[in-house]
């Protein structure tokens, strides 16, 4: 069987301001053409299709021509990750045509897995949708007066004990024969992976992470949250892979090789995992230096999404005029002085305080030098307008 492996689209979201609306339906004409292309069986999508619980209307559209593309030549399976609204995008779920499947809520994505047979028997695909501890621990419990534990390793343990139960009632319905292979899509942070500024952090308790033991017992496991592309440590005792988001959402993610994942499942404990490429609507650089060096740059990185970091002593005056008129796409800018401590925290204004002395703080914090006698008059001055205007007024 051949599995298409993509996640963390995240429809509906912006780099900076930059609207990633076209470049993500140019994706999913990409990917369509893919799964067309392979002669994929099934495409997976373990969460975060939608960037907030009330995506764009654009955005629904989007992810509704491509369902209904992707159906035409495959099965499709999503589950809900932290973003997606369980309720808002499996809403009408059993009323999807035949094809493709919302695994929303947890019990049924559980227990009720989607069922497709290859030339090697069958395939049970289960869902993880993202477990939130402080719900899930009271669905999870066999007991409903005990709670779970309030971790995501509780309820995601409980989650694949119900798996393997189900896994083993299947095996024991189909009687003598190859066992079934099972495939989890899992929408969860587990320990060993390498995040993102982009992720939203899931911690509950101080924790945000699950071990990766605890999704042992099946073929499979399609992981997403994750934006990076990257396999699990061997302690997950199956093959277990982060897909990635298929464009960057932030600057920490400058590095990342955006892929989708093609996953051969064979006959039972035979699986194989190639990275492809997606396509890359503008690169994302940081440049950091004086404002010269950086404007210097713009030869070899005028067409990037750039990040610009102006080391100069001072402010440079029309420092953001400059930046643009070199690098149209400019999404951010930073004056961090050149040997100034990150550590620097902004002052704290006490009430108390001389309005002056506010001021002058200010001003140090933002050049990184104290205020000339200059700059104090010209503060002086704003200073006692806008006393004499509230006077006035009053």
């Amino acid at each position: 069987m051949r599995i298409l492996h993509t996640s963390d689209w995240h429809l509906g979201r912006t780099l900076h301001e930059a609207d990633l609306h076209d470049h993500q339906a140019d994706f999913h004409d990409w990917l369509v053409d893919l799964v067309t292309e392979r002669e994929v069986d099934v495409v997976v999508i373990p969460g975060d299709v939608y960037d907030r619980a009330v995506p764009p209307v654009r955005s629904v559209e989007l992810l509704g021509r491509t369902l209904r593309r992707l159906a035409d030549v495959a099965t499709v399976i999503l589950t809900p990750g932290n973003h997606d609204s369980a309720k808002r995008l499996g809403f009408g779920s059993a009323l999807m045509r035949d094809g493709v499947h919302i695994l929303a809520d947890a019990r049924t994505a559980l227990e009720h897995p989607v069922v497709v047979p290859d030339a090697h028997g069958e395939v049970l695909f289960f869902a993880l949708p993202y477990l939130e501890p402080d719900i899930a621990r009271f669905a999870l419990a066999a007991d409903e007066t005990q709670p779970l534990g309030r971790s995501h390793e509780a309820v995601t343990r409980a989650a694949m004990e119900r798996i393997a139960t189900r896994i083993a009632q299947h095996a024991e319905a189909a009687g003598p024969g190859p066992r079934a292979r099972s495939v989890v899509l899992a929408h969860t942070f587990v320990a060993g992976g390498s995040g993102s500024d982009s992720e939203r952090d899931l911690s509950v308790g101080g924790v945000d992470s699950v071990p990766a033991d605890a999704l042992r017992g099946v073929d499979y496991v399609a992981l997403g949250h994750l934006h990076g592309c990257q396999d699990l440590p061997a302690q997950a005792g199956t093959t277990a892979w982060y897909c990635g988001s298929p464009l960057a959402f932030s600057f920490s993610e400058k590095d990342h090789r955006k892929s989708v994942l093609l996953v051969e499942l064979d006959a039972p404990g035979e699986v194989s995992v190639q990275r492809i490429a997606t396509p890359v609507p503008r690169r994302l650089s940081e440049l950091q230096g004086t404002l010269e060096e950086v404007l210097a740059q713009a030869e070899t990185h005028g067409e990037d999404w750039v990040k610009a970091v102006i080391t100069d002593p001072h402010r440079p005056p029309h420092l953001l005029e400059r930046l643009r008129g070199a690098y149209p796409h400019l999404r951010h800018t930073e004056h961090r002085p050149q040997g100034r401590e990150d550590s620097d925290l902004t002052p704290v204004v006490r009430r108390e305080q001389d309005p002056m002395e506010v001021m002058g703080q200010f001003l140090e914090y933002v050049t990184g030098t104290e205020a000339t006698d200059a700059e104090r008059d010209v503060l002086e001055q704003a200073y006692q307008s806008v006393r004499t205007q509230r006077s006035e007024a009053s």
